[in-house]
Formats: structure tokens, sequence, C-alpha cells
């Protein structure tokens, strides 16, 4: 009984002497989780809701292919360019960075297509794979054939349960490393699509693998 007695009194020591600075942690944490929920609700928050609704349009117009309006808007509604600039740190305004990034690829500005698609990211495999795609589109279209064919082949393994348009990837890769004269880059890619996607390009794969695992020769016709 004595023991206990003293564990006690221990217990109670060891309180009364640093109470003050478990109070003051502890205190100190309530004001962060506080100060956190606070900033999330009453900033955070109504940021994110008035970058959607300025954004509400531009999606509109993004929908509808008018890529210019997308991007610039139309004199009275705000384009994805407003939301980026100023609305950054938002959901909304990462997203915009996808739709600039789109649009500007349509509309024959492959830098900063390549810009804006750098800028965004996604836990949303297909839309990752699309914006991936879309770089190495705008890559091929510069001559940048190394880094298109680098994001092709990301793009392909993205998500790959979407086997037409991953094989559809795989494709454009093999068809860029044919126009560069790297057939057996290119063949490996058609390959490829046939071992992962054998439901895709069925009417063309057998044949372009065929031709070039064929060995040239003296006869061959060019």
């Amino acid at each position: 009984m004595s023991e206990e007695k003293d564990l006690l009194l221990t217990a109670q020591n060891l309180w009364q002497t640093y109470q003050k600075k478990v109070l003051t942690i502890v205190g100190a944490i309530a004001v962060v989780i506080g100060g956190y929920y606070a900033y999330s609700a009453f900033i955070v928050a109504p940021k994110e809701q008035k970058a959607q609704e300025a954004m509400f349009k531009a999606e509109d117009y993004f929908g509808k292919d008018s890529f210019k309006l997308a991007i610039d808007g139309d004199g009275t509604n705000k384009g994805v360019l407003y939301v980026i600039k100023n609305f950054s740190g938002t959901k909304a305004a990462n997203l915009a960075h996808y739709y600039a990034g789109v649009s500007y690829l349509h509309l024959g500005d492959f830098n900063k297509a390549i810009e804006n698609l750098k800028d965004f990211s996604s836990d949303s495999k297909p839309v990752q794979m699309v914006a991936y795609g879309a770089m190495a589109d705008a890559y091929s279209e510069l001559k940048k054939n190394d880094d298109a064919i680098s994001y092709y082949k990301k793009a392909a393994s993205t998500f790959v349960e979407d086997e037409l348009t991953s094989a559809e990837y795989l494709w454009r890769a093999g068809q860029l490393c044919e126009t560069l004269n790297k057939n057996k880059e290119a063949l490996e890619f058609y390959k490829e699509i046939k071992a992962k996607f054998p439901k895709a390009k069925q009417g063309e794969i057998d044949k372009f693998i065929y031709r070039l695992s064929v060995e040239k020769n003296d006869f061959s016709v060019n």
C-alpha cells in the first residue's frame, strides 16, 4: 500500500512540476489545429469557390472547342489564365493549367501548351494520361522527338485499363520512330501493343510488325 502511495505522490509531484509545460504544449497544438481549420474554412474554401465560379464559363467554352475564349475569356466572363493568375494554389487553378495546355495545343502554341501541362497534375489517371499525351503531341510538333516519345510512353503506361487510348499513344510513338528511321524502336512499340493490348489496332498491327521484322536485302522493294 505504501508503494502505491509513493507512486501516487510521485505522479502528483511530476504533474505539479510539469503541468505548466504540458498545458502550454497542449494549448499550442490546439491553436495550430484550430488555426488550420479556420484557415481551411474561412480562407481556402471561399477562395476555391470563387475560383470555380470564375472558371465556369471558361469550362463551357473549352467543352465547345472555343479554345481562345476558354483561355482569355469573352470580355465579360473570365478565362482560365485569369484563374491561374488570381487563384494560385487552388484545385481550380490546377485544372485551369490543363484547360490552358490543351487549348494552346489546339491553337498551335506548343511551347505554352507544354508550359501549362507541366504545371498540371491529377490523381485521376485517365485525365493525367491525356495530359501526358497532349504534352507528347506538343513536343512532336516542336520536333523535340525524344521528349515526345518519352511522354507517349508515359501516357501509355498511366492508365492501362483504357486499352484503346494506351495503345494509341504507343502507336503514335511507333509512328514517330518510323519517321526518324528508328525502325527497331518502332517495332518494339508495335510488339508492345500486340502483347499488352491485343484488342487494339487489330487490323493494322500485325502488318506493321511483319513489315519491320523482314530483313531487307538486294531484292527488297523500297
